[in-house]
């Protein structure tokens, strides 16, 4: 077994420079060869997702390794860098690999490969071109992850928001219709925000590269401060509306919800990916040494967004009954709470909002996956199931039983003595399992990240009144949350069905099982998760090491240098 690892290192070693862009190339490769699919071919895309899906996941996985094992040629802090058209930074695009990117990519491989078994139970025939919009989908989220220059940000967002479209609107319906119109318009404004932000940082400083604009702005001279200020205050706004932040969020839930859970699943990731991008470029532009700003430009706007946003979202949970509403509502609060975080801008927060990230992110995947299940069941055969799917179940006074006959059940036979059945059993647990860790009880991983979370802000010097904030919420929030999720699980579970017992196939269940099964992983491994994620935080805090390794990456020599071109691809 070691001999085995040993020759896995030299791979990952002697393959690291281009195993960067596999996360990329991999998904868009995939997308192309099922593009020249029939839609007959349906079986076929679905072998090919998921073969796509397991490869990614490796991949992903490889990388993460190699940014942590000093037997693989990296170890810790170290950075991979990689030059797709072969030109020095700031001048070609450039693909970073550290501790943050890996970690988000290792995490979308989680989902999409759970999310690829999952979909061809039936998902996928309910409309057309779900494999290579899911493909394409990814390839946007890794690239987005990955790249090391703002117009590339650009473009790999506007890859994974076109992919998401279509996936918000696969199985038809008014109200995807409806959802799908009000996502399109809020996302296609957040471009164009984006687009005009990054083009002011451009006339501020001469440069997208991100390595390069961290060190260009904190050479800036004191008038064209202002410029960068309103270029990143743009650009905030740009990706608070794709992070789903208050008060930018009103289509989160609508949206989320609406979609079918298989691509609700995937959604999660959205979010997450605008928390990334704040945080990757607040750190990398502002900060706390820099000239340009007496410590994080924005930090007090990002804390009062971040903390209204979890506000709103723990009111929208005590408030509705519907799963769908719920796990939407689970995403928002999650995102609120990860901006907080951020906002506070210390290393003990930050690793345990990374590992809360981690949780919670798994936890909201198997979630939507598990509602597709719970409502199926509880669905079929109802004469009100319309009620039922818009969370609106009528109280028929036929429903009530006498008092003398309620150990009885519909077929007047005895309640007491009889087996739960498998598929209701496996739906209770993963229910219980999905509410402490989104509610963030012990003792799963849930509660570690929040408990690091709260740790962190207690062993501050100074507790601040966002602090004590943040605190408050966090506990209240975990309190609405549970009890919205017992009073669903009373409506669901506590009740005779319409439709019998549930129907569940393999294809169903092991994605909701592997996944709720790495949460809990993250639990037993606490300890090596944790030490990743204080590393990850402080790099973060002095990204030196990030500009340095980008700025300093070298082209692979030509081997038949042309007479008339640079040597080495060096620009003219």
């Amino acid at each position: 077994m070691t001999s085995f690892f040993v020759l896995i290192d030299h791979l990952l070693e002697a393959t690291m420079p281009h195993l960067v862009a596999a996360p990329i190339l991999l998904p868009l490769l995939t997308a192309g060869l099922m593009l020249t699919l029939e839609e007959r071919h349906r079986r076929i895309k679905s072998v090919l997702t998921v073969i796509s899906g397991l490869m990614g996941l490796l991949v992903a996985l490889a990388l993460l390794r190699w940014v942590n094992a000093p037997s693989t040629g990296g170890g810790p802090g170290s950075i991979g860098v990689y030059l797709p058209g072969n030109w020095r930074a700031p001048f070609g695009i450039v693909l970073v690999a550290d501790r943050l990117s890996t970690m988000m990519v290792a995490l979308t491989g989680v989902i999409a490969f759970a999310v690829s078994i999952y979909s061809t139970s039936r998902w996928d025939r309910a409309g057309v071109h779900f494999h290579p919009l899911l493909q394409l989908q990814l390839m946007g989220l890794n690239g987005a992850f990955l790249t090391g220059d703002l117009f590339n940000l650009f473009v790999f967002f506007e890859v994974m928001l076109a992919a998401s479209y279509g996936l918000l609107l696969h199985g038809s319906g008014k109200l995807r219709a409806r959802a799908g119109l009000h996502y399109i318009a809020i996302n296609l404004a957040a471009s164009a925000l984006f687009l005009i932000g990054a083009a002011m940082m451009y006339g501020a400083t001469g440069t997208l590269n991100m390595a390069d604009l961290g060190v260009r702005i904190a050479q800036l001279q004191p008038a064209d401060r202002g410029l960068v200020h309103a270029a990143g205050a743009i650009l905030a706004v740009a990706f608070f509306a794709k992070a789903g932040a208050w008060p930018l969020n009103f289509w989160l839930v609508p949206a989320y919800s609406a979609a079918v859970q298989p691509v609700s699943a995937v959604f999660t990731l959205l979010t997450k990916l605008g928390v990334y991008t704040v945080l990757r470029l607040w750190t990398l532009f502002f900060v706390a040494d820099s000239t340009v700003s007496s410590g994080y430009f924005g930090q007090n706007v990002l804390i009062a967004v971040g903390l209204f946003t979890l506000f709103v979202a723990a009111l929208g949970t005590i408030g509705t009954q519907r799963l769908a509403n719920l796990a939407s509502f689970g995403v928002l609060m999650s995102a609120g709470t990860l901006l907080t975080a951020i906002g506070l801008a210390q290393p003990g927060v930050w690793a345990g909002a990374f590992y809360y990230l981690l949780s919670s992110t798994l936890a909201a995947a198997g979630f939507f996956l598990l509602i597709d299940m719970i409502e199926r069941w509880r669905n079929a055969g109802s004469s009100i199931a319309a009620f039922e799917t818009a969370g609106a179940a009528p109280f028929l006074a036929e429903d009530l039983k006498p008092l003398s006959d309620v150990n009885l059940d519909d077929d007047e036979q005895a309640l007491y003595g009889r087996a739960i059945p498998a598929g209701v059993a496996f739906l209770g647990l993963a229910f219980v399992f999905c509410t402490l860790l989104l509610a963030g009880l012990p003792p799963l991983s849930g509660f570690v990240g929040k408990f690091a979370m709260l740790s962190g802000v207690m062993k501050s010097p100074t507790l601040t009144a966002a602090g004590w904030t943040f605190l408050v919420l966090m506990l209240v929030s975990g309190f609405f949350t549970l009890v919205a999720f017992s009073r669903a699980g009373i409506r669901h579970f506590w009740t005779t069905p319409e439709g019998g017992q549930p129907t569940l196939r393999a294809l169903e269940v092991l994605p909701v099982a592997a996944l709720l099964g790495a949460s809990l992983a993250l639990t037993i491994g606490a300890g090596p998760v944790m030490h990743h994620a204080q590393a990850t935080a402080q790099e973060l805090r002095s990204p030196q090491d990030y500009r340095r390794a980008v700025m300093t990456a070298r082209q692979k020599p030509s081997p038949t240098p042309s007479p008339s071109a640079p040597a080495g691809g060096q620009p003219p």
